[in-house]
């Protein structure tokens, strides 16, 4: 976890809210937008702080984006979006934080765990709003910290590619290389290995540390996977936001070979369509459960704090049907997932 750096104190004025990225150097993308309903200014102000990639990413961002999407169509109000960049210090994420509580949003959604400083330390700068953090933790009052058993959805995954493979030779790409993408790789791994130990499992990360890029290059996706592809591979699993798109097209290229989307169901996703008959099916993370359930919970006056985990078992993770591409193995699957939901399968966190 990184150093939080001070923040500059020429920002301060709420309105210099929309100068930000000029006079306060913050890296928020070009495309922040800030979109009203027809409520007239009235009801919810949502804050969205993305992870890089932003909405459009096809994946994590935009499922955060849904959620939102759908409590403006239901409460009313606006919504406020800033995107962060793989540029970023400590003190950017701060500052995108800030400016949004500083203009009145509540509640704030930082989606990412690389939000987990800014997100510790603007929380307690502002008491009064409600900060919701995706994919981390951090213990305060006005703070709920929204996780998901991205190992038990991506185990299945790992059943799903393991019985799919005409090779016993499979992949996984990960954005980059942390805790929280650990996760996927583990849980993936081991359904791999569970259904079928022979089976060869080739691993690659984009990006490391600090460097968040591995979230945002479909080009490091394209050509990690196609480098997986030529050494044998013929399932494909990635979790690297944006860039798994990269991976998905390299997958399209060969016959017989399957990608595995994740975050969102991506055989949906319409900038992927062309692409969507390679898609086996995607692991799917219901972030925009989360995002939704905390900006209800706000706008019913009792705002959700503390850790609230969605599960397999309560569906905040599973895989997605669309394509029909896994209806012969569904028997297996659902085993699968009763063995993990009643305890029998412990899924790994860690690889």
């Amino acid at each position: 976890m990184r150093r939080v750096a001070k923040l500059s104190a020429a920002c301060i004025a709420t309105a210099a809210l929309a100068m930000t990225a000029t006079a306060c150097g913050s890296t928020s993308s070009d495309n922040d937008t800030d979109s009203s309903s027809s409520g007239g200014g009235k009801g919810i102000k949502i804050g969205l702080a993305y992870d890089v990639g932003g909405r459009g990413d096809r994946s994590f961002n935009d499922s955060a984006a849904r959620g939102a999407d759908k409590a403006k169509t239901e409460f009313g109000g606006s919504i406020k979006e800033l995107t962060a960049k793989s540029s970023d210090t400590p003190a950017d994420r701060e500052q995108r934080l800030t400016d949004l509580a500083q203009a009145g949003y509540s509640p704030i959604i930082a989606v990412g765990y690389t939000y987990a400083p800014a997100v510790d330390k603007v929380s307690k700068q502002f008491p009064k709003t409600s900060f919701g953090l995706i994919d981390a933790v951090v213990d305060g009052k006005n703070v709920d910290s929204i996780t998901f058993t991205e190992e038990q959805g991506s185990y299945l995954a790992g059943v799903a590619a393991a019985l799919k493979t005409k090779k016993d030779h499979v992949g996984f790409i990960g954005g980059v290389d942390s805790p929280l993408i650990k996760k996927f790789e583990a849980g993936y791994v081991q359904g791999v290995k569970d259904t079928n130990s022979k089976i060869k499992v080739d691993t690659q990360y984009l990006s490391h540390g600090s460097d968040t890029s591995g979230f945002a290059s479909p080009d490091k996706g394209k050509q990690a996977a196609q480098g997986m592809l030529d050494n044998g591979a013929d399932v494909v699993y990635s979790a690297a936001g944006s860039s798994g798109n990269g991976a998905i097209e390299a997958v399209n290229g060969v016959k017989g070979a399957w990608a595995i989307g994740v975050d969102s169901d991506q055989y949906k996703i319409p900038g992927l369509a062309k692409y969507k008959n390679s898609v086996l099916t995607s692991m799917v993370k219901n972030v925009d459960v989360g995002v939704y359930d905390f900006v209800k919970s706000v706008h019913e006056g009792k705002p959700l704090a503390g850790t609230n985990t969605y599960s397999l078992e309560k569906d905040g993770v599973s895989l997605s049907t669309s394509g029909g591409f896994i209806d012969d193995i569904q028997a297996k699957l659902d085993a699968a997932k009763k063995k993990i939901v009643d305890g029998s399968i412990k899924v790994k966190s860690t690889p």
